[in-house]
């Protein structure tokens, strides 16, 4: 907030904030500009081991977690190995992935994961500690590369330990897309962390809308940063985004090697292109109006004498009409203003309604004319 608007706030009573203030609604947007009236937002509480109240916890270290929350692909109980709170596949084929029972398409994920401290190179470097967390599944989801990759190259580390790979296979790596942006990966043994934010392609009919995105947090470092979708994931082939169903599991991949998984929690959360009445990308001009609609009842409702010729009054209607400017709003305000302005109060008053009115004239609900002199 710019020096001078903060100065102006803190010379303004708090009252004078309400009503109208900010810009109004328009064909795009049901709420004005710093609108008193817009609901709030829910309360979410954190746990002390940083889990938000509305997540849904899918593995908490225990097994009652586990056996309620995954299955293999084929819908049976799973079959990594449960100790020490995590589960771990193990190293080469056979336990097969595991999902989560319950599908989700946008959402906020928290998963650790953990390579053993002597972790091998079994069959290159993608043989090292390979998994992957899928978002919405392997048929049409998106992958989050799971990797040992510490040391990744002879010519950056010049070191023992390292393991030559290709960078868009890399740990933070969106799988065949996009390299992570840094490597911050801990050593093995040790526990990692990823924060993942994702929202899904949208689609309109055969249209694509918007690709998607994926934001990583590695062990809280940036390693993603809204990256927008190319494809679906795939191996060595391109595989463009096609519709899809707009929920699918979350995937644990098994690829012959042992990695260990604990604290996942999951978030669903909107994408912007549900917001139907206040987006300038995504508002239907209809659902728009009748939320305007509704909201200028609500507060006409409170009115307890419409005809009244008071400046609280006129302000009051202004702020329903800057919602709806019609019907019995608009008759009420304009003869409740017409009333005022044919025995109006004293110059601060005067002011104090013009003001408001001022909001409405900006924006084109009223003429200037419509001003008290």
């Amino acid at each position: 907030m710019k020096k001078t608007a903060m100065l102006i706030l803190a010379a303004a009573p708090a009252v004078a904030m309400a009503g109208l203030y900010g810009d109004v609604p328009d064909a795009k947007h049901a709420w004005a500009v710093h609108d008193w009236n817009r609901p709030k937002p829910a309360k979410v509480e954190v746990d002390e081991k940083g889990v938000p109240s509305d997540a849904v916890v899918l593995f908490d270290g225990t097994k009652e977690s586990y056996e309620a929350n995954w299955c293999k692909d084929d819908g049976s109980a799973p079959t990594w190995r449960l100790e020490d709170g995590a589960f771990t596949s193990r190293e080469g084929w056979g336990l097969g992935s595991i999902r989560t029972k319950r599908e989700f398409g946008d959402c906020q994920l928290h998963i650790e994961f953990r390579h053993p401290a002597d972790v091998k190179t079994q069959g290159g470097p993608q043989m090292r500690g390979n998994s992957g967390v899928f978002l919405m599944g392997p048929d049409y989801g998106y992958e989050v590369q799971v990797l040992e990759s510490y040391f990744t190259s002879r010519d950056m580390e010049g070191r023992p330990g390292y393991v030559d790979n290709y960078t868009d296979g890399q740990a933070g790596a969106v799988y065949a897309e996009n390299p992570p942006m840094v490597n911050p990966q801990r050593k093995p043994g040790e526990w990692q962390v990823y924060d993942i934010v994702f929202h899904q392609p949208v689609w309109e009919g055969g249209t694509l809308l918007h690709p998607g995105s994926i934001t990583v947090f590695f062990n809280g470092v940036l390693v993603q940063d809204h990256w927008e979708m190319e494809g679906q994931t795939t191996h060595c082939r391109r595989r463009p985004l096609k519709p899809h169903p707009v929920k699918g599991p979350l995937y644990l991949q098994d690829h012959g090697c042992p990695v260990s998984y604990r604290n996942i929690w999951i978030r669903e959360i909107p994408s912007r292109w549900d917001n139907k009445t206040h987006s300038a990308m995504s508002a239907d001009e209809g659902e728009v109006m009748k939320l305007r609609r509704e909201t200028a009842a609500k507060l006409f409702a409170r009115i307890a004498d419409p005809k009244a010729a008071t400046a609280e009054n006129v302000k009051a209607l202004g702020e329903v009409v800057s919602y709806a400017n019609e019907g019995e709003y608009k008759e009420a305000f304009e003869a409740a203003l017409a009333a005022y302005k044919a025995k109006h109060g004293d110059e601060k008053e005067v002011k104090g309604v013009n003001d408001a009115l001022g909001v409405l004239v900006r924006n084109k609900v009223i003429s200037e004319a419509s001003l008290v002199k």
